[in-house]
């Protein structure tokens, strides 16, 4: 099994699969560890395969998956070879968290098992919790989803095998950041209209306070001496926040919009401070 061919294993909102190719001639030629506290699907990791990383989000469900693949993937892959396309299957698994106290004596396998198979089961892909942290997006109907890629997983859980992962604030990365590790930071995004806010990842949302906080945590991240690269919308109030480095304009395709004529591509900006 070759950890090359490791990808993502969840669909993510905002993802940047197909923004790399854009991304490369950004990336550091060289640096020690990665650091990532918004990892989401972690498809910047998974195309830098770096040897020496730390992922970290705040969505608990998502690190769980993380570090049930890097520790328990065979049985994770038997339990989600279980599941079925059905609908009315799909509701029961779904609604398993609305009874919090039962839900929390589930075992972190069979946590893992069911965000798998929602999110790759659920109406594009989409991974969002309502202000109690239920899950809530509805049935996909898709014909044929592969919610057991075992090939995927495995090598997934390859190239896990000595990275480090942690359930924590983006903050945390303060912890863990020395000089030249390169810290890519790709927050929920600054809406860019007030109808377009999303930020449905955790049931705590990720408004302009919090973005100026992150920005503080760039500017320290700076002064430490790391190689810092981050991503988000492209509008007034992003890019006043980090008029002082390096903003680069990227076009990405967003398919996430309940209307389609707004669905295309968009501006976005990546930041980054004077690495080489």
């Amino acid at each position: 099994m070759s950890e090359n061919s490791a990808h993502p294993f969840l669909k993510w909102a905002g993802g940047k699969r197909q923004l790399l190719e854009q991304f490369d001639q950004y990336f550091p030629q060289k640096f020690n560890k990665y650091v990532e506290p918004f990892v989401g699907g972690g498809a910047v990791f998974f195309h830098l395969l770096p040897k020496q990383a730390i992922l970290i989000d705040n969505n608990g469900e998502l690190i769980n998956c993380y570090k049930v693949i890097k520790n328990n993937v065979a049985e994770l892959i038997g339990l989600l070879k279980k599941h079925k396309n059905e609908k009315s299957y799909f509701y029961k698994i779904r609604n398993l968290d609305r009874n919090h106290e039962e839900f929390n004596k589930i075992s972190d396998v069979e946590r893992a098992s069911r965000t798998i198979y929602l999110n790759r089961c659920c109406y594009n892909g989409l991974y969002r919790v309502n202000s109690k942290g239920e899950f809530n997006v509805p049935f996909g109907r898709y014909k044929n989803p592969n919610f057991c890629d075992e090939k995927n997983l495995k090598a997934v859980s390859i190239v896990l095998k000595d990275i480090e992962i942690y359930k924590n604030s983006f903050e945390s990365c303060l912890n863990f950041a020395e000089k030249d590790d390169f810290v890519y930071l790709d927050p929920p995004y600054h809406p860019i209209s007030e109808t377009s806010n999303f930020t449905g990842y955790t049931k705590n949302m990720f408004g302009k306070d919090s973005q100026s906080q992150l920005f503080q945590v760039f500017r320290q991240l700076d002064e430490i001496g790391c190689k810092v690269m981050l991503s988000n919308s492209y509008n007034k109030f992003i890019l006043d926040l980090y008029k002082d480095f390096k903003i680069m304009t990227i076009y990405a395709k967003r398919a996430i919009n309940s209307n389609a004529k707004r669905r295309g591509k968009i501006k976005e900006i990546l930041v980054l401070n004077n690495f080489k």
